[in-house]
């Protein structure tokens, strides 16, 4: 009987090991099983160059939502990245708000700043268009530009 308790036990903690394995991996890769609720709202930027999937959306610093889309756009002849953002149910947004991608500190992760407007009377629902947009600034073209001498003063 001592034989069956000690696979017993060695297998409980290789189960147990494993779901601690499968809960860090979706941790870390961003990955939500459930819904959250919520609703999504997008925006179109003209470049988001280093903005990724499960990206941060602030309000103010604080933690308001996530990046749950960004797809190319073709109209006009132009292309543009849809974003969509994924934001916590409760949060209100007008339709004079503004969405801005930033860098947390020098070289760290890009997220969303969110400025939720108010000046309006019309809120915005599930699926709008934020119109305001203002894209990420490329560190790299911006450096070339001021050590080959294309900046203008």
């Amino acid at each position: 009987m001592k034989k069956y308790s000690n696979e017993l036990s060695v297998g409980v903690f290789v189960f147990l090991g494993l779901l601690c394995v499968a809960y860090l991996t979706l941790k870390l890769g961003n990955i939500e099983l459930f819904d959250d609720k919520g609703y999504t709202l997008t925006a179109k930027f003209n470049n988001v160059s280093g903005l990724r999937l499960g990206a941060e959306v602030d309000v103010s610093g604080v933690s308001v939502g996530k990046v749950s889309k960004i797809e190319l756009d073709y109209q006009d002849h132009i292309y543009r990245a849809n974003v969509h953002l994924r934001l916590q149910e409760g949060l209100t947004v007008y339709d004079d708000a503004s969405v801005a991608i930033k860098t947390s500190g020098i070289i760290g992760d890009k997220y969303v700043e969110l400025t939720p407007g108010g000046a309006s009377d019309t809120l915005l629902v599930n699926g709008d268009e934020i119109e305001e947009t203002n894209s990420t600034i490329d560190l790299e073209s911006l450096i070339s530009k001021f050590a080959f001498g294309e900046v203008e003063k």
